[in-house]
């Protein structure tokens, strides 16, 4: 089994929790492209068998969020998992719909943007995290990310909360776009839920359930119906058939002069899908194989 099976991740489960349920049922190398933190759901992307070759060429996707932020209350993680270390009056005038929509849309954009310092980014060989477990202080580098765009979806005065849309670069972190929102309404605040329902071309439509993968574990239609297979995933790019002769010097690592444009192609020989070239200065190298 080679390929990409689009996983709706439930919350209290880690991204490696689901790779290593789906690892046991498959039988192959699993691995996924982006890890959600265990309360958050949604769009999960494994790569199975062959298909963990595919990486280079997701972890660069934009996503689509919805988050709610809880307002009047900061946590030490920015999320609801965290201890709240800060409390805020919150002025329900400025839960006005066009306010908040101000708000958001001051962070469309690419802007410098530090992450929080309970997360897997690592400094000097460390994870953030366990800085923090240990109350090292520690300065934490600002990377660069973009907002494409921010939609306010609801407000509720009640349980003063902001649930709103997101379309972000990679390296985005809600829960720091969140404390950041709360400030600009003179507050704090926290991310209550995060549900990722899109990864570049994956959508949550696409996903299934693990109550779905263990029920259908045996049956070979569900694999075929639900894993893209490598061949679609490379499906929108142009293909190069080679003959035999230039098919060995290919898979023996040699580069072939072509007229193509530069560029990534699929790699065809009597019909068949071979795997990826690159095209360079009119030179076709081998990139992946597949067979």
């Amino acid at each position: 089994m080679n390929g990409i099976l689009i996983v709706n991740k439930p919350k209290e489960f880690t991204s490696h929790d689901v790779v290593a349920i789906v690892k046991k049922i498959c039988k192959e190398k699993v691995g996924h492209t982006g890890t959600l933190d265990p309360m958050a759901t949604g769009v999960l992307p494994l790569l199975i068998g062959q298909g963990t070759k595919l990486s280079k060429y997701l972890i660069n996707h934009d996503k689509i969020y919805i988050a709610t932020i809880k307002l009047g209350q900061k946590t030490d993680t920015l999320d609801c998992e965290g201890k709240i270390i800060e409390e805020k009056q919150v002025n329900l005038l400025k839960l006005e719909p066009k306010i908040v929509e101000d708000v958001l849309n001051a962070f469309i954009g690419k802007q410098k943007q530090k992450p929080p310092i309970y997360s897997a980014i690592k400094v000097n060989g460390k994870k953030l995290y366990e800085y923090a477990r240990k109350n090292i202080q520690i300065d934490v580098p600002e990377r660069e990310i973009e907002i494409y765009s921010m939609k306010l979806l609801n407000i509720n005065k009640k349980e003063k909360t902001i649930e709103f849309k997101i379309h972000c670069s990679k390296g985005t972190y809600i829960r720091t776009l969140c404390e950041s929102i709360a400030e600009k309404l003179n507050t704090v605040g926290y991310m209550k839920e995060l549900n990722r329902i899109k990864v570049g071309e994956f959508d949550i439509s696409q996903a299934i359930t693990i109550e779905e993968i263990e029920n259908n574990k045996n049956k070979e239609e569900f694999w075929n119906k639900n894993v893209i297979s490598i061949q679609t995933f490379f499906k929108d790019k142009p293909y190069i058939v080679l003959n035999e002769k230039k098919l060995q010097l290919f898979l023996n690592g040699v580069k072939l002069l072509t007229n193509k444009s530069d560029g990534l192609y699929q790699i065809k020989a009597n019909d068949n899908f071979i795997g990826i070239g690159i095209v360079n200065n009119k030179l076709l190298k081998r990139e992946l194989i597949f067979t």
